[in-house]
């Protein structure tokens, strides 16, 4: 709730009004006013942009209009009207809202309708199937070992605990006269003002004390002469006091500062001396007692050439030692009579290694030899798991001997374990060393230390300081190295610690902790969040771990929570606050039990688990649908999951699942689920990879087995220029071209843009935008020209260093000065002397509102341009070779937001029509191997529900106002954002249904888009030379849950479909027009839409355009089934004996959960949303649910789409018994269906 008034009056009254929204988003009130449609109609909400504000939003003419309301100094509030209007100041929100009601009070309409909030209950987070208690568990006794402030306690304690600002103000106030006093009596002091200054400094003469005290021990060492100076000074400070102590101060500051730059000098000298006399110097502490990794040794055999198969007789056989410690890998070769033939190069002498993208377990290796020459042996190693680990072995061996101060990449162990409110077991060594089911790493790496270690825990009752010293201690006896506890933070019994490697102490800097709580009315902290962030080095970190709210049915409460966390977690930069979490890390990290729970039977479930088939248990995982459907984790990314499900286990062993539970209200079910999740989300160009993602099996004293994953993640230095600030003449640039905008808002306000880095001295603002239209209510391009936006200049003009740092940007009203969509964009791509595209999605509270494309450039002077690699660059992905992995790839180093540039564009413009229905199958042709310093990449497939799909920009209960309201401008071109959808891995035919999720700014792939039986569409994009399809397992929008598979023949039968001849793919942007409206009755939904069934009444107008995507929609529509054009090529007819998206009773595999009413966007059927070459649901004007209502028989449109008869063009041949089992049993109205339908023949004849 928004802040309060002075003199202790509410600002909202005795109580709040219904019109009161409190903290609802900007994008949700639009929607609230949409559905109401009456002029009038009006809300207040708490302001996004400034505190203790409000947003009182309007609706008039179809357009939001949105005035800030603003508390004064003495907390009255008033509206800031755009028309000049002197403010009238109220004390509450009633009396304001009350003036307003009246006409001509300023604003562009009176206000007329209030829009009521939806009272819901409070939502009582117990769940009885998990066997919570009746009441929930009070916060554990123990205090923090850390005191983090969380988001109700300030932060800002340094002026308290300094006192300098309230010893100064009472100085101000008092003592002053007396000084002024003494001295108009000729004083010569101050001597109130001396003693504010000896109180205020009080704690800095205790804080030089100590430093004075540890250089002394070091000066006696190194410089006897100061040691005594040092000895003298401390003594005197003890004994002096009073009117010389500060004077004293200001003495010990001066010898402190003279100490401290001379004392590294003479150490030096001192060491430089002793080495003489002594050469082995010992090794520095963090070292000492670090256990030596010891020599591993890889039987592989050397890859033959065709040109190599003569020389026969000679061995293929190798060993390849791997000895990190000493830097040197040995490659030893069998000959005969037992003899070995080896060669011993050393880690400068191995220039790469190049894995094989096709054979996952092979590995090319570059070795330098002698005049610059190099040279490439091939090798297969026993498994893949063999190469990763000979991999991370030579990795570990080149950081371990480079000549960089820095490293460039460190290693990351995250775990998150339900421990169920018992301690845990005295070793849970598997835990950390990643034993166990799922993706696990080789035992010849297992036991190597990793940089950090993150332990996020879940109804943990051990108090936070024992917890964290068992953590410590298990690492000790794991590592033999002492980590060091950098943060650790409790939210009752959700805890997160992490621990740092003793050398990398020093290089974590700006930590921050954080809670949130979700729980019964978000007041309780048995179910929230905890949060821990800092830098390492350049690099920025965010760890969250949470409990979510359990229950099998409380999918939205859960939604929920995500978001509240997303927004009310007070972690990073506080001058990114217009960023959500998501956006203010290089590298976010989000585990914990997120309770997301399975929904199939549970002997089904069973079944699949013995069988230890996945699979079809992840495509009814509640995490994995809501992610395709962008309720939540908006582009994060989480590693293939193979192990079976974290919970619900008998404790006590890992054999049994404990899914029944007798309590009072009855048996409760708990079927077993992948609560136990770990995912992230990474800036784009930057490099992150996940070597393991399992569980144990052997930790049973929970009824949930802990997760763990393993990161390697690229870092960056705290850069520091070898030639000083650049001067005018090498100063670098960021320049941009232009910048367009589409923002999902009702509004028509002006917007500016602004511009945050680290690498910017301070935020940048642009210019208002200069151009501005829109030929749908719910959408508004925007668009900046050259003049409209600023320059920015880097603190440092190195490419090195760019080439590091990312740009946030987000776009924000005039009116409100509230955020309509962020986004991030890497340097990388757009240094050079020509402006590079820019194109990516815009989001705002966990929700995509848009997206935004540009033209820029960063210009480096030649003078900054050197660089260098970086050690995670060392390894490459074949480019030579073609195909795909079984599975996901976990070779992919870049993960983030899409952007292009247009010769990227156009290399994919044919391999993108090659992309086929047979995405699961193996597909070594369509697949095309990369290296990672390829262009960034985007999604494997092209995400539903985003702003690349036309449909996702449709309100909920909102008719369509235009036949643009799927206009061309407003929506980008599905290949342009998603340049490697061609190139990402495909599953192999030993993949047949492994998952493959849309990327969620990560390349792996993901679960193909299928949630209806699969027709051909045509992809306006695809090349006529290619001649392939354009997968309709691609693009789809998820039902409320997935089909039964299509068999077979379908999907070839759909495959060999013929295509009409196809258009650019990314036309000239000036050729990219909006049509007109059309006269189009405006669309009345039927229930069908909500329930994501297949064939809701969609009328011309509205989407049934078909449009596929931004840069090609403007001739799509013009050659779209508008009345009067002629249709295109007919597509494949649908499969009759599968259900059309809802009614899947029959499917017992996917039986369905009580429908929930989503977006229109998100349960349209696939054909209403995607531009195809022919329209089945568009025979003359009408779709079957605008039919049937237009016959006033609305009422059998569920009975219809449940029998599969959701498109007009098969409906032609219904009979009366098809009409019968569709429960159309009255004769009147069987006659009256056939008859309407006997009149459509003729016109689909004439079309």
């Amino acid at each position: 709730m928004a802040g309060g008034v002075g003199g202790g009056v509410s600002p909202l009254g005795p109580a709040p009004p219904m019109w009161y929204h409190r903290d609802l988003s900007r994008a949700a009130a639009e929607e609230l006013l949409a559905r109401a449609g009456r002029d009038g109609s009006f809300l207040v909400r708490d302001s996004e942009s400034v505190n203790g504000a409000y947003a009182l939003c309007v609706l008039f003419q179809k357009h939001v209009h949105t005035y800030r309301i603003l508390p004064d100094e003495e907390g009255f509030l008033a509206v800031q009207t755009s028309q000049g209007v002197q403010p009238k100041r109220f004390k509450t929100l009633p009396e304001l809202v009350s003036l307003y009601l009246q006409p001509s009070q300023g604003l562009v309409t009176t206000l007329l309708y209030a829009v009521d909030r939806e009272e819901t209950a409070v939502s009582d987070d117990r769940d009885y199937s998990d066997g919570e208690d009746e009441k929930p568990p009070l916060p554990p006794r123990s205090a923090s070992t850390s005191t983090p402030p969380g988001p109700d306690t300030p932060t800002d304690s340094a002026p308290a605990a300094n006192g300098l600002s309230t010893i100064s103000h009472e100085y101000l106030k008092g003592s002053y006269a007396l000084d002024l006093e003494a001295v108009k009596q000729g004083a010569c002091s101050l001597p109130h003002l001396n003693k504010t200054l000896v109180a205020s400094c009080k704690r800095l003469n205790g804080e030089v004390d100590k430093v004075l005290s540890g250089l002394e021990i070091l000066s006696k060492v190194f410089d006897q002469q100061s040691a005594f100076m040092v000895s003298k000074m401390i003594q005197q400070s003890v004994n002096q006091g009073g009117d010389q102590e500060l004077e004293n101060l200001v003495t010990k500051l001066a010898i402190l500062k003279d100490l401290l730059s001379s004392i590294e000098k003479k150490a030096l000298k001192a060491l430089q001396d002793m080495s003489l006399s002594s050469p082995c110097s010992p090794p520095p502490l963090s070292m000492r007692h670090s256990k030596a990794i010891p020599v591993q040794a890889f039987e592989v055999k050397l890859d033959v050439y065709l040109a190599e198969l003569t020389k026969i007789g000679k061995s293929q056989k190798y060993t390849l030692s791997v000895d990190v410690e000493g830097g040197r890998l040995v490659v030893m070769k069998k000959v005969k009579d037992s003899q070995e033939d080896w060669t011993t190069f050393t880690h400068d002498k191995i220039r790469q290694l190049i894995k094989s993208q096709r054979v996952q377990n092979k590995l090319g290796i570059v070795f330098e030899k002698e005049k610059d020459k190099s040279q490439r042996k091939d090798f297969i190693f026993a498994s893949a798991k063999k190469r990763e680990a000979f991999c991370q072995l030579l990795q570990l061996m080149k950081n371990k001997h480079s000549n960089q101060d820095e490293p460039d990449m460190i290693s990351i162990f995250i775990g998150t374990w339900n421990m169920g409110s018992v301690p845990s077991p005295k070793s849970v060594a598997s835990w950390v060393l990643c034993r166990g089911l799922g993706k696990t790493l080789d035992e010849m790496t297992v036991t190597i230390p990793h940089d950090l270690y993150v332990f996020g825990s879940q109804e943990n009752s051990v108090c936070d300081r024992e917890w964290v010293e068992s953590l410590r201690a298990m690492l000790k006896e794991q590592t033999e190295l002492d980590y060091k506890p950098i943060a650790a933070q409790t939210l009752w019994s959700i805890k997160i610690a992490v621990l740092v490697k003793p050398e990398h102490e020093n290089r974590i800097s700006h930590v921050g902790m954080s809670s949130v709580k979700t729980g019964i009315a978000n007041t309780l902290g048995n179910k929230g969040a905890v949060g821990v962030s800092f830098m390492f080095n350049g690099t920025s970190f965010g760890f969250v771990n949470c409990h979510l709210t359990s229950g099998n049915e409380k999918i939205a409460r859960r939604n929920q929570n995500y978001l509240d966390i997303l927004r009310l977690l007070s972690l990073g930069d506080k001058q990114l606050s217009s960023f959500d979490i998501s956006l203010r890390f290089t590298h976010l990290f989000w585990l914990g039990d997120l309770n997301y729970r399975l929904d199939m039977d549970i002997q089904e479930i069973l079944n699949y688990i013995n069988r230890k088939e996945f699979d079809p248990l992840l495509k009814v995982d509640q995490l994995n649908l809501e992610r395709e459907k962008n309720k939540v984790f908006l582009r994060f990314a989480e590693e293939e999951i193979s192990f079976p499900p974290t919970y619900r286990y008998e404790r006590g062993s890992r054999d049994t699942y404990v899914w029944q539970k007798q309590k009072a209200t009855g048996m409760r079910t708990n079927v077993p689920s992948w609560c136990d999740r770990i995912l992230w989300k990474s800036y784009p160009e930057t490099h992150i990879v996940c070597n393991s993602y399992g569980c144990t099996d052997d930790i049973v004293t929970s009824d949930h087995s802990p997760v763990f994953a393993t990161f390697e993640v690229g870092v960056t230095s705290q850069f520091v220029s070898k030639k000083g600030l650049p001067k005018s003449s090498e100063q670098a640039y960021i320049e941009f071209e232009s910048i367009e905008a589409i923002v999902k808002t009702a509004s028509r306000t002006k917007f500016f843009i602004e511009f945050y880095s680290t690498c910017l001295e301070e935020f940048k603002k642009s210019y208002e935008n200069d151009s501005q239209s829109s030929d749908n209510i719910n959408f508004l391009r925007v668009g900046w020209s050259n003049k409209q936006l600023t320059t920015l200049k880097p603190l440092l003009s190195e490419i090195e260093y760019l080439q590091d740092q990312h740009l946030l940007l987000t776009v924000k009203s005039l009116d409100g000065y509230e955020s309509y969509g962020e986004c991030v964009l890497a340097l990388k791509s757009m240094i050079g002397s020509t402006a590079q595209q820019f194109h990516t999605y815009l989001s705002h509270r966990g929700e995509e509102t848009g997206n935004i494309r540009g033209s820029m450039r960063v210009r480096v002077p030649s003078e900054r341009m050197g660089t260098r690699e970086r050690l995670y660059e060392w390894i490459s992905v074949d480019k030579d070779e073609t195909g795909g992995p079984k599975g996901k790839s976990t070779l992919v180093s870049r993960v983030g937001h899409e952007y292009v540039k247009p010769s990227v564009v156009r290399k994919q413009l044919g391999e993108l029509g090659k992309v086929s229905e047979e995405g699961e199958r193996s597909s070594k042709e369509e697949t095309a191997a990369r290296p990672k310093q390829d262009a960034p990449d985007g999604d494997p497939s092209i995400s539903k529900n985003s702003y690349n799909n036309p449909a996702y920009y449709i309100l909920e209960g909102v008719p369509n106002q235009s036949a643009a309201a799927l206009s061309p401008e407003l929506l980008p071109s599905p290949t342009s954002t998603n340049p490697q959808v061609a190139k990402a891995p495909a599953p192999s035919a030993g993949a047949r249904t492994k998952p493959s999720y849309v990327g969620s700014g990560h390349s792996h792939s993901r679960r193909p888009m299928t949630g209806h039986p699969v027709r051909a569409i045509s992809e306006e994009g695809s090349s006529e030379d290619d001649g392939g399809t354009f997968g309709s397992t691609l693009n789809r929008p998820p039902p409320d849950f997935p089909p039964p598979p299509l068999p077979k023949g379908a999907l070839e039968m759909v495959a060999e479909t013929p295509f009409p001849k196809s258009r650019p793919l990314y036309p000239d942007l000036a050729e990219v027009r909006i049509p007109a409206a059309s006269p189009a009755p405006p669309l009345a939904l039927g229930e069908g839409f909500r329930r994501g069934g297949g064939g809701g009444g969609v009328g011309p107008g509205a989407l049934d355009d078909q449009s596929c995507s931004v840069l090609q929609m403007a001739k799509t529509l013009s050659e779209s089934e508008f009345p009067g054009q002629p249709p295109r090529a007919p597509s494949a007819p649908p499969l009759r004996g599968q259900p059309m998206g809802i009614g899947l009773e029959a499917s017992r595999t996917f039986p369905p959960r009580n429908p929930i009413p989503e977006s229109i966007a998100e349960d349209m059927p696939e054909e209403a949303l995607w531009g195809s070459s022919s329209s089945s649901l568009s025979v003359g004007e009408s779709s079957v649910g605008e039919w049937l209502q237009r016959l006033g028989l609305e009422r059998y449109e569920q009975g219809l789409l449940h029998n599969g008869w959701d498109d007009l063009e098969f409906l032609s041949d219904i009979t009366e018994e098809d009409l019968e089992e569709a429960g159309v049993l009255d004769p009147a109205h069987k006659r009256i269906l056939l008859e309407s339908l006997r009149q459509q023949q003729p016109q689909q004849q004439q079309k």
